[in-house]
């Protein structure tokens, strides 16, 4: 049986926008399609009937510097982004996050624009790009704009883009300066391809012995991408240092709405570990932003 009927391999994003928007029967878009022809082939996703191949479409295969900004497009493999000179110099929680997606045969095919499109609260890139503080572009018919990360998403799995009118072309974020630096960690379970229980990304700035701004992502920590915000007001201004560090922790876990998974874990032991993952995480991007 076939999976689909007809193929597309657009070479530009109206062409692609096109594709999706009027077909013979149901479309979607694929790059790496990693996840969507697994599900394909177990019954998991709608019969499609045309799938719209976006490897071939040069802006979302882009992946360079423009200005102050790095732009990564949606199609770029995964694989890609980690090896890239730029990424490891600028995004150093979104090479980590990237590095732990599959293996080396899903990051050769996987994409961050498929990474995100799933919706998935607690994805390792999603975490990543929500500390990076990252801008999305979105195109449809009228043309591109930019939304920030975080609208993307509506729930677990769901996603704000209108299906088959809306396509994420790529990702925006901004260069480091000196003393800014990220990272990211997680807590993962051994189980075939290691299964994460617990992720967290961290992106800040220091000002001597302070830090003066800052950025927390943990995830599951909600049904969408989770900022630990209360944590971030607790620590800018404040030494890295275990009193501050101490009450952030605290309103992390005040602010989070962790959940439990059968396969992964239980609220309960989320909340236990959250702490030394938090913490191990944020003392690594101070030091790194400490760093020439």
């Amino acid at each position: 049986m076939n999976l689909w009927q007809e193929y597309f391999r657009p070479t530009t994003v109206s062409q692609a926008l096109t594709a999706l928007k009027n077909p013979p029967g149901p479309a979607m878009p694929i790059a790496g399609g990693t996840d969507l022809i697994l599900d394909l082939q177990q019954g998991r996703h709608a019969p499609v009937h045309t799938l719209v191949d976006l490897t071939s479409v040069e802006e979302m295969t882009a992946l360079e510097a423009r200005g102050v900004e790095i732009f990564i497009g949606a199609a770029v493999p995964i694989s890609k982004i980690v090896l890239h000179p730029l990424v490891r110099t600028h995004a150093q929680a979104l090479v980590e996050a990237a590095d732990l997606i599959g293996g080396p045969q899903v990051r050769n095919m996987a994409t961050l624009g498929g990474n995100v499109a799933h919706a998935l609260p607690a994805g390792d890139g999603t975490i990543a790009l929500t500390a990076l503080d990252v801008q999305a572009e979105v195109a449809d018919a009228l043309g591109t704009r930019r939304v920030p990360f975080a609208s993307l998403f509506a729930g677990p799995g769901k996603s704000t883009l209108r299906a088959g009118e809306e396509l994420v072309v790529g990702f925006w974020m901004r260069q480091i300066k000196k003393g800014q630096a990220s990272c990211f960690k997680r807590i993962m379970r051994p189980q075939g391809v290691a299964l994460p229980i617990l992720n967290c990304a961290v992106w800040l700035e220091r000002a001597e012995d302070t830090i003066s701004d800052i950025r927390i992502a943990i995830g599951p920590g909600g049904p969408t991408p989770f900022r630990a915000t209360d944590a971030e007001n607790v620590l800018r201004g404040e030494k890295c240092v275990d009193e501050p560090i101490c009450r952030a922790a605290k309103a992390l876990l005040a602010q989070a709405h962790f959940r439990s998974s059968p396969q992964r874990a239980s609220a309960d032991y989320r909340k236990h570990i959250s702490t030394g993952l938090f913490e191990n995480t944020l003392r690594v991007a101070w030091d790194r932003a400490g760093e020439d």
